[in-house]
């Protein structure tokens, strides 16, 4: 006799003796889901979401290199720093609050210079005035100032001197 298992949502075709009771699921005693005989945690999860949240933001800001700066500017058409960090990260599906300051007390996920990875915000100067969305391989897309535009750049010692800590939004 064939008997089906369903556990988690996969079904397995067993073959057994004709008196064999059916066997059933326990959910409560599977700690993590199984996926194709991979055991994945919800940390590995949540930290898959967030660096497909992270990959979308970054696409998002890469799109607005070009537009210009606009004091308080959130988009779309025109941003500040805090701005195009924001509206990148709601597109992501993450709201964040609308300053610089507002944003790195708010997000709780602290991250180094050399710690960074896609999609990290990156602060500058000590009163944490100035933001960029790091883009990997050691580049930031930022709004730079009044008069200038949406650009991406490579980090440079500059930057270095004046980095005032990262956060890891959607963790």
């Amino acid at each position: 006799m064939l008997t089906t298992t369903t556990a988690l949502g996969a079904s397995v075709l067993a073959a057994g003796p004709a008196s064999a009771a059916p066997q059933r699921a326990t959910l409560a005693a599977a700690p993590a889901s199984t996926v194709t005989g991979t055991t994945v945690t919800a940390k590995q999860a949540r930290i898959a979401k967030q660096k497909k949240r992270a990959a979308y933001a970054v696409k998002y800001a890469a799109k607005q290199i070009g537009d210009p700066y606009r004091y308080g500017g959130t988009g779309p058409g025109s941003w500040d720093c805090s701005g195009l960090a924001g509206g990148s990260w709601r597109k992501a599906g993450v709201k964040l609050p609308r300053t610089t300051q507002q944003i790195y007390k708010a997000v709780h996920k602290k991250v180094s210079w050399k710690g960074a990875v896609k999609g990290d915000l990156l602060f500058f100067y000590g009163g944490r005035t100035h933001m960029g969305i790091y883009a990997g391989h050691g580049y930031m897309i930022h709004a730079p100032s009044s008069g200038k535009r949406v650009k991406k750049i490579k980090l440079n010692g500059y930057y270095k001197r004046n980095f005032h800590g990262a956060v890891r939004p959607g963790y």
